[in-house]
Order: C-alpha cells, then structure tokens, then sequence
C-alpha cells in the first residue's frame, strides 16, 4: 500500500513557496506551493511559514551514551533537536566502534563516524599521552570492517590529550591518513603543540575543528590577523568546521574571522550530555542562531549544515531536495524572538531572531519536533 505524504505550503531557502510530495519515504513531487492534492495523503500545511531544507547534518557530536562526560544518546542530539544525520567525532576507537555501530542500530538518525587514532577512544580524556594505544593494525582492521561507517579519522591535538607527546600524535595520525585514504579531523586547542606546526601538517579535505576557539593557542595573531600558516592551510584546502562544544566558540574570535572574511565551511555542534542540557550548546537551532546573529546570510548558515557537509561526505543526495531521493529534509521557522546567547567563554550577546525547529523527515518519516 502506497503511503503518502504532504509538506504543503513550505518555503525554500530561495523564498519561494512549494509543496513537496513524497511516497513510500521518497519525494515524489516539488510543486507550487498549494497545487498538490491532499487525495489519499497525510497533509501538514506549514502556511509559508515555515522553512524546508535538506536534513541538518552535525559533522561534529559524541553519539555514544555509555561515555562520561562526553556520551549521549542518538536520537536525543539528532532527529529530536532537527538533524537527520550526524557524525561522531572519535568517541571510540579501534577498540570499541563495534559498540559505537551496535548503538546507533535502532536509531531514527543517520549516523557515521570518525574514528579516533587512538585505540582506546575517549575511555580517558589524555588517549593520545601513550603512544602504544595508536595501534595501526587494529586502526585498519576496524575500517576494514566498517567502511561504509568511518569517513576520517579524529586526532585531537591539545595539551591535555597528548600530554608529553606534542606534535608526535599528529604525524602518526598523518601516516594513517597516508596509509589509508581516510582525512582527518583535528581538534585544535590549548598548546604545546604550537598551533603553527598543527597547521603545517594539514592536507586537503582534513578538517580543523573549533577553528573559532578563543584560546591563547588560536589561529589569530595578536592584531587578529590570520597566521600565515592558516592563511596556506586554507589555501591548500584545509577545510573549517565550528565545533561549538563547551570551551571552543568564541563571539569576539568569530567576529573577528568574519571581518577578515575567514568562512566556516561546516557548522557544528560538538554536542554531548552536558552542553546539551545545561549550555551552552543546546541545539543545532541554538549555533545556527548566533550565526544568524553574527550577519551571515540563511542561506549561508544552512548551506554549513547540508550542501557543504554533504559534499565533504561524499554523499551529495543528503545536501539536495531533488525528485526521486529518499526525504531527508529539516523543517524550521525564524522567530522574532529576543534570545539570550552565550559562547563557551561565558561572553553573552541578545539576539533578535532565533531559529525554531519544527520536524524532520527522516529516510521518508516525518517526526514532529
């Protein structure tokens, strides 16, 4: 039996209004908005009040709930806060992604992951100080059996993590790039290492994330100009995802990187249990909200959350509301709304509009949010 559903009325992100038809969880039809006939269908008429995107992906979030502190539960930071599909980022490692993929079995969401260099994952917040735990053999024999999961790996290159090691974890997590096609994420934060001999590591297609920390280790100079290094990095390609998190957003970083036109290719929320409850993460809703904030374009911001990220998945049909692909689409409205913001260095500014979800489709279910 043929099941049929309705988006009527939704506006697009070029303002224009449409209706959008799915059968059996597949976009059937894109029509003007108010022509699609309800006949056998369930219908949700969003008055053009409501946005349509494709499916809101986090390319940065802790998915496994077994973690303390940095766990939490699938559905709870995806489909249920407007992102369809996310991206785990090195919670676990060759040890336990196993656990990770039998986690996310029941879920709604879409889920993929990097896996961490380090074999033990985030079983302890220093897994880079002992070397002996980036055991390359078992790096590849986890790939080798969840390839279609892994889509990088993630080195998270500050002080805490690598301990005495410095910059040594990074040009191992370089020669398991090399030696098996996958790019990395890189966590930047607080040195040593030097954020300059970071950089100078980083290829095309790796991923700086919490590029707009407001550490003293940051990708700024002390007039706030771009370090040359970062300047080169982007030139070959690096590409820069936000990585909110606890304590890597800054307003006065992200301020000064917009005035020197140095843009976020992806938005993400480095989200877990405890910035999800209690801030300043929150939601996806909450960071694209203080991007709006900050000037940027719609378009732009939600562009962060579906084209771009889907193009670096290499899956292109989870960035695009076309004819004949599975729905993945993000429902969601601007509110003129006074809001409260606040970064990770407790720094406060009052937006006007916020950002409001409200459903997703999900590989063709609609869920309410």
């Amino acid at each position: 039996m043929t099941s049929r559903l309705i988006l009527k009325n939704v506006r697009m992100l070029d303002g224009n209004g449409a209706d959008i038809i799915l059968e059996n969880g597949v976009i059937k039809d894109i029509t003007l908005a108010g022509t699609a006939s309800a006949t056998g269908a369930e219908m949700i008429d969003y008055e053009n009040k409501v946005f349509v995107s494709s499916g809101w992906i986090d390319m940065h979030v802790h998915a496994f709930p077994e973690l303390d502190p940095y766990g939490d539960d699938v559905d709870e930071i995806g489909c249920k806060t407007g992102v369809t599909t996310i991206v785990d980022a090195g919670s676990t490692g060759a040890d336990r992604i196993s656990d990770l993929v039998n986690s996310c079995e029941k879920s709604k969401t879409n889920v993929f992951a990097f896996l961490n260099i380090s074999r033990i994952g985030l079983k302890r917040i220093d897994e880079l100080s002992d070397t002996s735990w980036l055991d390359e053999t078992e790096l590849k024999k986890a790939i080798s059996q969840y390839g279609d999961f892994v889509v990088g790996l993630k080195a998270r290159i500050s002080k805490s993590v690598v301990g005495p090691n410095g910059i040594e974890p990074l040009k191992i997590a370089r020669k398991f790039s090399a030696d098996t096609g996958l790019p990395l994420m890189v966590h930047i934060g607080s040195g040593p290492p030097d954020i300059r001999d970071v950089l100078n590591l980083l290829e095309e297609k790796d991923i700086i994330t919490h590029y707009l920390n407001g550490k003293a280790n940051n990708l700024f100079d002390e007039k706030g100009e771009p370090l040359p290094e970062f300047n080169k990095a982007i030139e070959r390609g690096v590409h820069l995802d936000v990585g909110h998190g606890t304590a890597s957003f800054s307003f006065p970083t992200a301020e000064m990187a917009k005035k020197r036109d140095i843009r976020f290719n992806t938005i993400s929320t480095d989200i877990y249990r405890g910035n999800r409850l209690n801030g300043p993460v929150y939601s996806m809703a909450n960071v694209l909200t203080k991007f709006l904030y900050l000037g940027y374009p719609l378009k732009e911001v939600i562009d962060a959350v579906t084209v771009n990220a889907a193009v670096w998945l290499h899956k292109p049909e989870l960035g695009r509301i076309s004819v004949g692909d599975m729905g993945n689409l993000t429902l969601f409205s601007i509110e003129d709304e006074s809001t409260l913001l606040q970064d990770s260095e407790g720094e406060k500014r009052m937006a006007e509009k916020r950002v409001v979800v409200k459903g997703v489709v999900i590989n063709g279910e609609f869920n309410e949010c």
